[in-house]
Formats: C-alpha cells, sequence, structure tokens
C-alpha cells in the first residue's frame, strides 16, 4: 500500500493575500523611507543655510515688542482696571493668604521672632489630622516625615512648600470639583472643557512661567496660580470620570423615589464615586508638589528655592539633601491621599472599633491643643532645634560618595556620553537644526501625515508656524533633537523592562514598587543624580529625562505586552517559536498601540524634563526661558521660547495620540 504526502491528492493551500490595511501600511513605510532620504540628501546639499539661527543676545522685533509689553502691562498695575482689581485683587488674596499661613506655621509672625504656632504644634496638628483621614500607619508616617524635615535642616522651607501646595491643591478642588460634576452630566460642556485640559496637560511646566509672571509678577501669587492651572486637569478628568460611571441603574432607582437633581448628586453620586474623586486628588496633589518645586525660578517660597541654588552652584549634596526632603514629602503626600481613598475598606476589612477610633481622636485632639500652647509660649518648641544636624553630614557624605563615583566611574560615563553624543546626539540635532527652516518644516508635516494621517496636519501646521514666528526656530529644533533622542532611550528601557515585567510576574513584582515610587518623585529631583554622573551638559538633560519618563512607558508598555491574547501566544510556542521570535513576531506586534502611547507618554515627559535640565546645562529653549526671568531684558525672548516649547509640546502630542489611534483601530 503506497503511503500518500501529506499535500498529495489535494490542491496546496495558496498564501494569503496581503490585506488593504497591510498594503496601505507598506505604501506608507515606503514613503516613510522616501521622505527621509530626501531629507538627508538635501541636510548634505544646503547644510547651514537658512536654519534660522540666533544668537543668545540677540532679539528679533517680536521678542523687543514681547518685552515692551511687558513694561506697559507694569506701568499700566494701578491706572488698568482689570490689572488693578481683578489682577491685583487676586494676587494680593494669595500673597496675603500664604503670607499668613507662613506667619501661623513657618516664619516668624512680627513682632513675634517664631511663627504663631511653632514646630511641635504643626507636628502635632498634622498628625491629629493624618489620623482622622487616613488611620494610624500613616500618622506615623507623617510624624516621621514632618520631623525628618527639621532634623535635615529644612524644616522653614518644607513647610512653605507644603503652603502653597495645600493652597493651590484647596483652589484646585474649589474649581476642579464642580466643574467636574458639570462635565460628568453635560456633553456639551466635555466638549467645550476637554481641548482646554489636553493644552493644560501637553505645555511642559516651563511654559507656565513666563506668561503668568507677566501678569502676576514674581512671588507667591505666581507660585500659586502656576502650580494651580498645572495640577488643576487630572482633578477634573478623574472626578467627572468617577461619577459619569455610577451605575445607571442605581441612579434610574433613586430617581424614580423622588430625589431631586442635588439630592442625586449628594447621596449617590458622590458617595460611589468617592473613592475615584480621592484618586483624582491624589493625582492633583503630586502635580502641584512638582510644579510648586519649580515654582522656585519664579521666587515661590520652599524647597525648590535651595535646590536652584545647589544645583547652580554644582553642589550635589546640598542639592540631595533638600532633594531628599521633597521625595520624602512627595511620598508622605501620595500615601496619605492614597490611604485616605481606602479608608472606609480598610476600616471595614480590619473590623475597627469605632468608640477605640473616637477616643482615639480625642486623646489626639487634647494632645495637638497643648502643643500648640507649648509651641506658642516656649521658644524651644517654637523654633526647630539646630541640634541634632542630621543634613550637614548627609550633605558631607553625598558629596564625598560623589566624588568617588566620579573618580571610578568618570571615564565609563564619559565614554558612554561620547558614545551617545557622537555617535547619536550631534548628527541627530546637526540634521535637524542644520537643515533649512521650510526643509525641516517639509519633512515634519510629511511624517506627520504618513504617521498619523490627515487629521493631524492643521495642528502640526499650526505648531511649526508658531514656532516660526516666534523667532527661535534653530532653537527648537535642537530642543526637539534632544526630546526625540531621549525618548528614543526610554523607548528602549520601555520595551526591554516592560516585556520582561510583562513576561515575569517576579520581575513585576520586584519592579513595579520601584517604578510607582520614582513616579512620585517631582521632576527637580531627578537632575541630582544625573548631574552627580555626568556632569552640567545637555547629555545630563536628556539622561535626567530618562530616568524621569521611563517608568510611565514601561508600565505601559507591561500591561499592552500582557493583554495580547494567552491563546495566541501558547500557539505561537506550540508551533516552535522560541522565546525571542515569540516576543518579536507575536507580543511586540500585537501590542503595537500601546508602544506608540508608551512614546507619546515618553515625548511628553522627556521635552518637560529636557527643559528643565536647562538649569544645569540643557541648552536651547529652557535656557532661553531661564535667561528671561534672570535677565530682565531678555523677557520677551524667554517668553516667545515658552509659546515655542507649548507648540513643540501640542504637535508632538497631537502626531503621536492620532498615530495611536491609527494603530489601535489597525
Amino acid at each position: 500500500m503506497t503511503l500518500l504526502s501529506p499535500t498529495r491528492g489535494r490542491r496546496a493551500t495558496p498564501s494569503p493575500a496581503p490585506t488593504d490595511a497591510q498594503e496601505s501600511g507598506q505604501r506608507r513605510v515606503l514613503a516613510l523611507v522616501g521622505v527621509l532620504a530626501a531629507w538627508v540628501v538635501g541636510w548634505a546639499l544646503l547644510k547651514g543655510r537658512q536654519n534660522l539661527e540666533l544668537a543668545v543676545s540677540t532679539q528679533t522685533d517680536l521678542h523687543r515688542w514681547l518685552l515692551d509689553v511687558r513694561d506697559r502691562v507694569e506701568a499700566a498695575r494701578t491706572d488698568n482696571f482689570f490689572l488693578d482689581y481683578v489682577v491685583g485683587g487676586v494676587s494680593s488674596a494669595l500673597d496675603g493668604g500664604v503670607e499668613f499661613l507662613q506667619q501661623l506655621f513657618s516664619q516668624p509672625a512680627f513682632p513675634r521672632p517664631v511663627p504663631e504656632i511653632g514646630w511641635l504644634g504643626v507636628v502635632a496638628l498634622a498628625v491629629f489630622v493624618a489620623y482622622a483621614l487616613a488611620g494610624a500607619r500613616i500618622a506615623v508616617l507623617v510624624a516621621v516625615s514632618m520631623l525628618a524635615f527639621g532634623l535635615l535642616g529644612y524644616w522653614e522651607e518644607s513647610i512653605d512648600l507644603l503652603i502653597v501646595t495645600g493652597v493651590a491643591v484647596g483652589i484646585c478642588v474649589l474649581i476642579g470639583l464642580p466643574l467636574g460634576i458639570w462635565m460628568s452630566r453635560s456633553d456639551r460642556t466635555t466638549a467645550v472643557v476637554t481641548p482646554v485640559l489636553d493644552v493644560m496637560q501637553t505645555m511642559p511646566a516651563f511654559a507656565y512661567l513666563a506668561p503668568l509672571v507677566l501678569f502676576f509678577g514674581i512671588g507667591p501669587a505666581s507660585a500659586v496660580v502656576t502650580t494651580l492651572i498645572y495640577a488643576l486637569p487630572p482633578l477634573v478628568r478623574i472626578s467627572a470620570h468617577g461619577l459619569r460611571s455610577v451605575s445607571p441603574t442605581t441612579l434610574e432607582a433613586t430617581t424614580s423615589l423622588g430625589s431631586t437633581s442635588r439630592q442625586l448628586l449628594a447621596k449617590v453620586q458622590l458617595p460611589m464615586a468617592r473613592r475615584t474623586v480621592i484618586v483624582g486628588l491624589n493625582q492633583t496633589t503630586m502635580a502641584a508638589l512638582s510644579m510648586a518645586t519649580i515654582a522656585a525660578l519664579i521666587d515661590g517660597p520652599g524647597l525648590g528655592e535651595p535646590v536652584v541654588q545647589a544645583l547652580q552652584s554644582l553642589d550635589v549634596g546640598d542639592a540631595s539633601v533638600s532633594g531628599l526632603c521633597i521625595v520624602i514629602m512627595a511620598i508622605m503626600l501620595d500615601r496619605a491621599t492614597t490611604t485616605a481613598s481606602d479608608r472606609a475598606s480598610v476600616a471595614a476589612r480590619t473590623r475597627e472599633n469605632p468608640r477605640v477610633r473616637r477616643a482615639v481622636l480625642a486623646v489626639l485632639g487634647v494632645l495637638a491643643l497643648v502643643a500648640v500652647w507649648l509651641s506658642r509660649t516656649y521658644t524651644r518648641f517654637a523654633e526647630f532645634p539646630e541640634d541634632p544636624d542630621l543634613g550637614q553630614p548627609l550633605a558631607d557624605a553625598v558629596n564625598s560618595f560623589s566624588g568617588w563615583v566620579i573618580d571610578t566611574f568618570g571615564g565609563l560615563t564619559a565614554r558612554f556620553t561620547d558614545l551617545i553624543s557622537n555617535g547619536l546626539l550631534n548628527p541627530f540635532e546637526s540634521l535637524l537644526a542644520e537643515s533649512p527652516w521650510w526643509l525641516m518644516a517639509a519633512v515634519l508635516v510629511a511624517i506627520a501625515y504618513l504617521l498619523a494621517g490627515p487629521r493631524v496636519l492643521a495642528p502640526t501646521v499650526i505648531c511649526l508656524a508658531i514656532i516660526l514666528g516666534s523667532g527661535l526656530w534653530n532653537d527648537a529644533m535642537k530642543t526637539l533633537a534632544m526630546t526625540l533622542v531621549g525618548t528614543l532611550l526610554v523607548m528602549v528601557l520601555g520595551v526591554v523592562v516592560g516585556v520582561w515585567m510583562a513576561r515575569s510576574r517576579t520581575a513585576d513584582a520586584a519592579i513595579r514598587p520601584l517604578l510607582d515610587a520614582l513616579q512620585t518623585l517631582p521632576p527637580f529631583v531627578y537632575l541630582i543624580p544625573a548631574i552627580a554622573l555626568f556632569g552640567p551638559t545637555r547629555f545630563m538633560a536628556i539622561m535626567a529625562a530618562v530616568l524621569y519618563a521611563a517608568p510611565v512607558a514601561i508600565k505601559i508598555v507591561t500591561d499592552g505586552v500582557r493583554a495580547v491574547s494567552p491563546t495566541t501566544v501558547e500557539a505561537a510556542q506550540a508551533a516552535g517559536s522560541s522565546s525571542w521570535q515569540t516576543i518579536t513576531k507575536v507580543q511586540l506586534p500585537m501590542a503595537r498601540s500601546a508602544l506608540v502611547l508608551a512614546a507619546n507618554q515618553g515625548l511628553l515627559f522627556v521635552l518637560s524634563m529636557v527643559v528643565i535640565g536647562a538649569l544645569v546645562g540643557g541648552g536651547a529653549l529652557g535656557f532661553l526661558v531661564i535667561n528671561g526671568f534672570a535677565q530682565g531684558e531678555a523677557f520677551g525672548k524667554g517668553l516667545a521660547a515658552g509659546v515655542a516649547i507649548t507648540a513643540l509640546g501640542v504637535m508632538l502630542d497631537r502626531i503621536t495620540v492620532h498615530t495611536a489611534a491609527r494603530h489601535g483601530r489597525a
């Protein structure tokens, strides 16, 4: 008996024909390659021509006009009704509120040489509030954190930062919660407010500073307004989402019982969305803390001032100590607000006795009152004692360790810096910044169209026109080059670590807490290890940006790869695919939309941090913003740089968002 081969006696199955989507994708790739090739050829032929490079001291007509606007605004403060009574009234109220709280908790209240409530009273009140809102563990954490501020030598600066953050968050709640409620009930309001929130979240932090200084000047009022605008969107978005997510069945049942709209909100929606709203409050608080530190550049009080001074003098030790206080504060606020959202469920699980809780609250309340009295009566309880001083020995130890690291690994980090700078950053920056402006603009528009489709053409062209009009095209291209190089490094790190975490529960359990901790840190903190390792250079700014942006990219990649169907992965493995083949041929292609989303978030985080890195050698647009604050005659150019940063951020966001949407549909 003759055995037939598996294919004998039947027609061989033809390979499936490529789909329209696949053919369209292939055409886009070929077109993209063509655009890049034409760009390189054009750069080689026209290098250095019409690239609109502008010296730092040179100003355009726009820059001089903006400086003249600043002068006219300052001259009109007492004559113009809006500036005097509206802007001036808001500024005076905020300045007065912050100064009142400072005299109450942190600064001498004339004629007293000390605050109205000294350090002991402040710690006791903070512990009482923490226990009331979040329980015993958070009360202990708050006590330890507050004492650490004083022991490290930054008591007044820490309380000042808490005051600015608290005032900004309080105003965010007053504005954001009603706006979130309104959005949850009105699609029209959502359609109008959402683009505004998009722009507010897309703008890098530095871009807020110059325009607000124009109206509010420098000082606490400008710091609070800047922090408020930056921190408001998370609370609005998340509270609207939480209220909108309440079960329609529950709402219908309550309405059928005769509840009014106000009763429905107060008795059903807000209680059921409480946890989500507090999550929004947590995000707003962390954003406010982040921005309040940066507001030190416009004379905002708090820990940002010693960090900026230490970074500018390259004192890694002092920067590390003040940065450590910011880290402690970030952890304290994050854990307090997060635990507060779970307070009810934790109490139910642990079967907390309400009588015991009320008794403890009463005892803590009495102790807090006694502590306040002691801090008002005795100087030693009003001024934080100078001994023991843990800050200076720690700063000296950090400086010694930093010196050892530089002596030991300086050659390695220098080689790595030279490798990335000479092999990637310098050629890429030359390609972007030394191409003729019209060629570079055409390339960016073509790439945007090929990646994201026709919907992104209008915002791309408008943003490029704004950058061109700012007179800072060349500096914007240098900033774009640093941003894209940083994003590339973030995505390499994100894919490697993200795939590892997605494929290993052990790795995920070990790494995710570290990523969570890194995401609570304000941007200034990332500059400290970067400057210790790489010195004050633009590459240091890029590495700080990589550290800042990597956690969010890693998490998105992890979740995207893990979301790939296990059945598909098992089928690939059953067909004989190796681990490498499964990752590269199955998991990463099927998680493509998550990769694009990670690139979107990475771009925005990197751009924000690259600009901040101008404090210690980053250069380009960020340096112009800082120079505008440092030198009054450069204010117009700094304001134009802030506008260019915003346009760059919006353009990158729109391109990556629409690219992610296109891949999601595919």
